[in-house]
């Protein structure tokens, strides 16, 4: 355990929340929340792609926010910092994609043994050396080309639906220059569910029920293990924790927990494995979202983490019926919140890729494979970003890597 970062620990947790509750990570926190229960749409539907049973997928989904939750209630409030927890998109769609192949009791098997790889990695202390090989301009290429498309995303919508959105986007920027208390991302949100009930958004489809995570007991195969576990302990260590530690940093936070945060998501993916869900880990995008300046004060924004925490664990077994609400609104409210909220934290990692002088190569490779958003043997473009773009700035940008430059001029 010595490699584990100490944190503040949970004394005077309830004291401490509430004294740092502001109304600016309250909001951040609802936003990324809100961002955290559609992203179960991204499960459904590649579940549904992959012929899952239905039953199944709302059980996966459930369990993503019921678990994902609990830990993200105890990861940011452990570290007074902005570390909200979910789980790996990549690795859900390989998931779901290797289930029809190796059965489910396999791929949660591989999903065992791809926890305990990155729990050892953390409690090994191997990070850092990571976080060296990785230099954090590469880093932050590849946070900036995955978070572009939820800039592209906020502006599309002004085609198809130019009203809404130039109400949303406008409003947002009008009030963050006039109401200097009010966070502008409230007001756009009010602007846009004005403009809904306005227009008579339709709520007679909304459905309740109430569906709790199951107990399920995983099996080993090496199949399974080389279909599934390999890729996912290679995107947990080399993809989810390189992307939320730099997301952290690059909002101006010196000291990260990385070994810390790879170690909770390692034991948090094998507690997953026994209720259907196939990794826990901390979450980039409403990582961005907590830890951006939209969030207030620096060392206030883990409020908004732990709220995130606390949406999922009050919605998750409530999913189907917010899924059904979520439904109801149109594609393009959730996406200009998100995008707005995200602006900040693209512009910071945008400028810490390119503003230096050093591996410039290598962190516009890594921008632009995850932009791409290609996949090599069934592992996501934010992976191979980072793979690729050091490889990249190890062959052209060779002296800007500090250990290689000690290496040369050691005496032989």
């Amino acid at each position: 355990m010595k490699h584990i970062e100490k944190g503040v620990g949970f004394k005077n947790l309830p004291r401490d929340f509430i004294r740092d509750m502001s109304v600016d990570n309250v909001t951040a926190g609802l936003v990324a929340g809100i961002f955290g229960l559609s992203a179960g749409v991204i499960h459904i539907s590649a579940g549904t792609a992959a012929g899952l049973d239905p039953a199944f997928i709302m059980l996966w989904v459930i369990a993503y926010f019921v678990i994902n939750g609990v830990f993200g209630l105890l990861v940011p409030s452990y570290y007074r910092l902005p570390l909200p927890m979910a789980n790996s998109i990549p690795g859900a769609l390989l998931f779901a994609a290797v289930i029809p192949q190796v059965g489910l009791a396999p791929a949660l098997g591989a999903t065992l043994i791809a926890g305990a790889i990155s729990l050892v990695a953390g409690l090994g202390g191997v990070m850092s050396t990571v976080m060296r090989l990785i230099p954090m301009p590469i880093v932050m290429g590849m946070v900036a080309g995955i978070l572009l498309s939820f800039g592209t995303k906020m502006v599309t919508p002004l085609e198809s639906a130019m009203l809404p959105a130039a109400i949303m986007i406008l409003t947002f920027f009008v009030s963050s220059r006039l109401l200097r208390r009010v966070p502008p991302l409230i007001v756009s949100m009010a602007a846009g569910i004005a403009y809904l009930v306005a227009t008579g958004v339709d709520l007679s489809g909304l459905e309740f029920s109430v569906t709790f995570p199951q107990f399920v007991m995983p099996e080993f195969t090496m199949a399974a293990f080389l279909a599934y576990g390999l890729p996912l302990a290679l995107i947990l260590v080399g993809m989810e924790t390189p992307a939320g530690v730099g997301l952290v940093k690059g909002m101006g936070y010196r000291e990260v927990p990385a070994n810390g945060i790879t170690a909770v998501n390692g034991f948090a993916t094998m507690i997953s494995a026994f209720f259907n869900l196939h990794s826990t880990c901390i979450a980039a995008p409403m990582t961005g979202i907590c830890s951006s300046p939209e969030a207030g004060d620096a060392d206030r924004r883990w409020v908004a983490a732990v709220i995130v925490g606390a949406i999922f664990v009050l919605c998750g077994p409530f999913y189907g019926y917010f899924f059904s609400l979520i439904e109801t609104m149109p594609g393009y409210f959730i996406a200009i919140i998100a995008g707005l909220a995200l602006m900040r934290v693209l512009t910071s990692a945008l400028s810490m890729a390119f503003a230096g002088h050093k591996h410039v190569m290598g962190a516009l490779f890594a921008f632009l494979i995850a932009t791409s958003g290609i996949q090599l043997w069934g592992i996501g473009a934010s992976f191979w970003a980072l793979v690729l773009g050091v490889l990249v700035s190890l062959i052209f940008e060779t002296r800007d890597f500090g250990f290689i430059k000690r290496i040369a001029h050691e005496p032989a």
